[in-house]
This record gives structure tokens, C-alpha cells and sequence, in this order.
């Protein structure tokens, strides 16, 4: 239990972060389909894991889980490429990467986890 409050606060700590990364892109003239699509999968896993921490069934936590790990990895890619199209400073990237990351492993062992005690 108390895992999952830490694994939801920084997830909702990333939330933020890319909510104010958002503003920061559309107040610097990058691309708003870009921003959105950041801010669509980045504040997505937060709430997919909320959902999950609700879910109905161990069925409905795995799939909930499973589409917050989806997210996680969408994300990455988004700032992967705002990184590689010069939208995003490479220090500022690089840091939300390896967030990115961090967050991707830890849904990654959750699925696992609920998987293997199902």
C-alpha cells in the first residue's frame, strides 16, 4: 500500500511537470500538436493509475496498469523526439527521460507483479 502511494505521487509529480512543459512549448511557438500530444500521455498515466487503484477486479487493475504502462512508454517518445527536433533543451530532456524511465520500470514490475499473483 504504501508503494502504490509513492508510485501515484510521483506519478502525479510528473503530471505536473508536464503540464508546465506544455505551457512552456506553447509559449516558446513549438509545434501545439506536439504539446498535446505530450500532455495527453503525460498527465494519461496518472490517471490510468488512479483508475487502476479503483479498478473493480484484479482483471480491471492489470488493464488499467497495463494502459498506464502504455502511456509511460508514449511518453518517452514524445520526448525523444521533441529532444531530436531541437523543441526541447537536451538538460531538460534528458531529466524527464530519465523520469520517464524510472516511472515506465516501476508500472512495468506492478503489471508483473499483479500478473504473477492472479
Amino acid at each position: 500500500m504504501q508503494e502504490e502511494r509513492t508510485v501515484l505521487y510521483k506519478i502525479f509529480l510528473f503530471a505536473q511537470r508536464m503540464v508546465r512543459l506544455y505551457k512552456h512549448l506553447l509559449a516558446n511557438g513549438q509545434p501545439r500538436s506536439l504539446a498535446d500530444q505530450l500532455l495527453r500521455s503525460g498527465t494519461s498515466i496518472g490517471a490510468n493509475l488512479e483508475e487502476a487503484t479503483g479498478g473493480i477486479s484484479k482483471r480491471d487493475f492489470i488493464a488499467k496498469c497495463s494502459i498506464a504502462y502504455k502511456e509511460a512508454r508514449e511518453i518517452h517518445y514524445w520526448l525523444r523526439l521533441l529532444k531530436q527536433t531541437d523543441c526541447l533543451e537536451p538538460r531538460l530532456a534528458d531529466s524527464l527521460l530519465m523520469e520517464a524511465e524510472e516511472l515506465r520500470r516501476m508500472l512495468s514490475a506492478i503489471v508483473r507483479t499483479a500478473r504473477d499473483n492472479s
